[in-house]
């Protein structure tokens, strides 16, 4: 294990040191966020994992953990899309409706099996993606309004409302957030091979059932970000002044 270990930290140093040495000689803007970015993560699994292990056959621990999950989520997505205060119940209706939806059906038709286990696996995944989902759509959107403010003051102009003014961006915004997920799964097994189906595979479950896995995460994804990505940027819609496309 102190071998493993040893190596493991040696193999992520090497990585952290080229990306954060390629972004310096090229002079990129923040050129330390990929390594502590990385720190951050670290210290993140590594509490995790401690904590994990006395919770994951505990249902109402569980339900705890994907609570944090979903917070912090909401709140990394909401800083993201601007003001913490302005942002934070938009981003948590739409990404709270998305991820309640696509449980009810996994859980609900039997697709995957309703236990502390599965419930925390699924649910981190999904809250993820949704997460990363909301905070595109959203930054896209703006981006959009902001590109086309003459054609959406001229929508204004002419009688349209702040909704219909802009109902064309709305969708180019949702088409561009799901993007990287319609692509994943496109290119699964070819391309790529996400991580829970490796993570099944090495845990000693057989190809065949890690697929199965596999396929209905991904299509829970889909299902949780197509409804956060439409129902935050259909809340953003009514647009009335020029927004900023501001955003950490």
């Amino acid at each position: 294990m102190t071998d493993a270990l040893l190596h493991t930290l040696l193999g992520v140093a090497v990585l952290v040191a080229l990306a954060t040495a390629v972004l310096l000689v090229t002079k990129a803007d923040a050129p330390w966020a990929p390594a502590l970015a990385i720190l951050r993560g670290t210290a993140q699994l590594a509490a995790i994992s401690l904590v994990l292990a006395g919770v994951i056959t505990s249902p109402p621990l569980i339900a705890l953990a994907l609570t944090v999950m979903f917070t912090v989520a909401v709140l990394t997505s909401s800083r993201r899309l601007g003001s913490v205060r302005q942002m934070v119940v938009p981003v948590a209706v739409s990404m709270g409706v998305g991820v309640l939806v696509s449980g009810v059906v996994v859980f609900g038709t039997g697709a995957i099996e309703l236990s502390p286990r599965y419930a925390l696996a699924v649910g981190g995944i999904v809250i993820g993606n949704a997460m990363t989902i909301a905070t595109i759509s959203g930054r896209r959107f703006r981006e959009l309004v902001d590109d086309r403010w003459d054609d959406v003051e001229g929508w204004l102009a002419v009688g349209a409302t702040p909704r219909q003014a802009t109902r064309h961006l709305v969708r180019r915004a949702v088409s561009a957030a799901l993007v990287p997920t319609v692509d994943q799964t496109r290119t699964t097994g070819l391309v790529t091979l996400p991580g829970a189906f490796v993570g099944a595979v090495f845990g000693g479950v057989s190809p065949i059932e890690a697929g199965r896995f596999q396929i209905v995460v991904l299509a829970a994804i889909m299902a949780t970000g197509t409804c956060t990505a439409v129902l935050l940027t259909w809340w953003s819609a009514p647009v009335r002044t020029r927004p900023s496309t501001g955003g950490r």
